[in-house]
């Protein structure tokens, strides 16, 4: 199905369609690549412009079963968020919520409990070091957090946030937790989650044989990190493929 035709489909009562659509396909996808978990885990993206208004998946919902139309939209601003009908799961308001509150740069958040990085957030050092092309992309553009606090309720969801101010910073692994991911739009964000939890089992696979690691040296890479964010439309093609798969399956995940 072409994007006129899911758009076709569309409600005229729902508005950012188009938005919704491929945030419902990142769902769709994690399922499949088996990097979601139960009922938990959360996806977010801004619609406007200062980021606080935000399309978040229902409470405990499988990602499997996400819709573009099941999806919530909230203001990070709204106080009674969690007292209306069909109100958010609380953890991921207050993840999601403090994050589209403090870092209007953050369009598009997602956090799962994926295992490799999950992995390595359990580790006494839960840095990636630049060992291959993937691990290098994220060079100099991770921080680690080192001090857990319990559910991401909102005082835990506020400390997270404090730690991404900056917006060279696209994903931070939470010690202990999990990782959550930053990026422009759906596609980018996907994306970047998706080469994070490859880069983080080869690294841990290659931890696993005992032998020494061939660590790249910081300026090749960070010349192939920002090779990699230069890189043309590979984000957006990577979505736009996965959408044309789930599409031609007869996926509901477009309406």
């Amino acid at each position: 199905m072409s994007q006129t035709a899911r758009t076709e489909q569309a409600s005229p009562n729902i508005a950012h369609w188009q938005s919704r659509t491929e945030l419902a396909a990142a769902f769709r996808w994690t399922e499949r690549l088996n990097m979601h978990e139960s009922v938990a885990n959360h996806f977010s993206l801004a619609v406007n412009d200062d980021g606080t208004e935000f399309l978040m998946n229902p409470n405990q919902m499988h990602f499997a079963r996400i819709r573009a139309s099941d999806l919530l939209l909230l203001d990070a601003n709204d106080p009674e968020a969690l007292n209306r009908p069909g109100a958010p799961d609380p953890t991921a308001w207050g993840l999601h919520g403090a994050v589209h509150r403090h870092c209007p740069h953050a369009r598009c958040v997602m956090h799962v409990h994926s295992i490799h990085a999950t992995v390595l957030a359990c580790l006494a050092d839960s840095t990636l070091p630049p060992i291959d092309q993937n691990s290098a992309t994220f060079f100099n553009r991770t921080v680690v957090d080192e001090h857990y606090g319990g559910l991401a309720f909102e005082d835990e969801g506020t400390r997270c946030a404090a730690q991404l101010s900056d917006p060279k910073v696209k994903v931070m692994v939470m010690g202990n937790h999990g990782i959550l991911v930053l990026g422009d739009s759906v596609a980018d964000t996907f994306n970047r989650m998706y080469y994070f939890e490859r880069a983080a089992e080869t690294y841990i696979r290659a931890l696993q044989t005992g032998q020494p690691l061939r660590r790249l040296s910081d300026e090749i890479a960070e010349k192939t990190a920002r090779e990699l964010e230069e890189y043309p439309e590979q984000s957006n093609k990577h979505l736009s493929e996965l959408m044309a798969i789930l599409d031609s399956e007869g996926s509901n995940y477009a309406s």
